[in-house]
This record gives structure tokens, sequence and C-alpha cells, in this order.
């Protein structure tokens, strides 16, 4: 697979916005820790048109948007990844969705285009638009998410399929299934895995398992799991904080 070779080097670590943008009570908060994230280092921001029915997007852009005004990073030094639902997957779909998406997060593209999960359009429709979007520069790359191993032989097997930059799927300590077949299939490939709830939903971060092995190394639980996770390369862990 070639898909590498088209993608420059992405952060390991990013942020997750799952659950963001649900209630506009909570949003100067949550744009205040896209923001702080920013500001300590992160540079890749992961998001969805599903997370809050657009407004996990409209977070991430207006903690963007005060980080550029700022001259905390470049906009070329940030990795913004969205992803559309099965349900706008169509051809011409999934070109109006991306519209939506780069008005709310306030970019002329996203760096990292996903679609969120396998439906019921058929995948060379949602590949034809992903590809007439990177043509036109809405977007920088195209991925997929929640594709297991059947899956992905599917998608690599179509025409174009080979430039699929990324698959974003559970992975984590105590969710280690991937590990069998999925995991060592991209691994082969060069096709970097993105791990969204990499410590559980904080789970393995009050986890007296993980704790006693973390403490001796002078690290916390949340820690340890997510060096785990990153531990042989190729994973990107995507963790909400």
């Amino acid at each position: 697979m070639e898909s590498m070779k088209h993608v420059r080097t992405w952060p390991a670590l990013g942020l997750g916005t799952w659950r963001m943008g649900e209630n506009a009570r909570t949003r100067r908060a949550e744009v205040a820790a896209v923001r702080l994230a920013i500001e300590i280092g992160y540079r890749l921001i992961d998001s969805a048109e599903m997370y809050g029915d657009g407004g996990a997007e409209e977070v991430v852009g207006a903690a963007v948007a005060e980080a550029l005004r700022a001259g905390d990073c470049r906009r070329e030094d940030l990795v913004i990844v969205s992803k559309v639902l099965p349900s706008n997957a169509s051809l011409g779909g999934v070109v109006a969705a991306c519209e939506r998406s780069r008005a709310r997060l306030g970019v002329d593209a996203i760096d990292l285009y996903l679609l969120h999960w396998p439906g019921s359009h058929p995948l060379r429709e949602t590949l034809q638009g992903f590809e007439q979007l990177r043509t036109q520069g809405a977007i920088a790359h195209w991925g997929v998410s929640n594709f297991d191993l059947a899956a992905m032989n599917k998608l690599v097997a179509l025409p174009g399929g080979e430039r699929c930059a990324a698959n974003q799927v559970y992975y984590s300590l105590s969710e280690r299934g991937i590990d069998f077949d999925l995991k060592p299939w991209q691994q082969q490939r060069a096709l970097p895995l993105m791990a969204y709830c990499p410590i559980d939903q904080s789970a393995l971060a009050v986890d007296a398992r993980v704790a006693a092995l973390a403490a001796p190394l002078g690290l916390t639980a949340a820690q340890l799991a997510l060096a785990w996770t990153l531990r042989d390369g190729n994973v990107i862990a995507i963790p909400k904080a």
C-alpha cells in the first residue's frame, strides 16, 4: 500500500472531542479545554459531525481560531480530523457534509476526513466523494473508522482504496482484540491506526492494577496505559481529556 507516501508525519498523541458540543452552557469551558491542549503542545485534534450534531466541530473551530490569533501555533502545524456519518456518505452527500464540517471548523481544508463506520451507501461511492474532495483541496487525506479486517480488505480492493491514510478503532490495554489480526495487517502496510478510548473513557486512569505497575516507574496509570498503546509505533492515540 502506498498511502504513507502521501502523508506527512503526524503526532502520535492527539486530543479526542467526543461528547463535546452537546450543551451550550459548557461550550466556553470546552473551547478553553481545547485551547489549553494546543497551548501545551497538542497538534492533532479529532472530531466528527456526529459529536453534538456538529457542536464539537464548532468547539474545535473556535479554539483553533483563538490559538491562531494568539500565535500559539501555525495552521500548517495542526492536524484537524473529522468524520462523515455513514448516512451522509453517498457521492454527493459526503461532499455536502464536508462543506458543513469545514464551515463549523473554520478551515479551508480538513487534514484527515474519515468515514465514521461502514454504512449502507456503496463504499465505492464514498471513495469517489473522498477523491473529489481531495482533488478540490477540501481535504488533504481520507480514511475510515471502525473498520475490521474484513472491511479493510474490501476497501483496499476498490479503485483508489490504496489511498486510505488511517483506520480509527477502539484500542486500549483492556480492548486488545485487534492485536490478533487488524493491527498486524495495518503495520505490514504502514497504515496508521488511530486508537480512540485508549484509557477506556478514564477507567484505566483509576485502575488499581495499572496504577501499581505505573508507580515504580514514576508514572500515573493513565500515562502507562497511553504508553502501552503507543509502544510499537504506527499508532495514534486520541484520548479525550
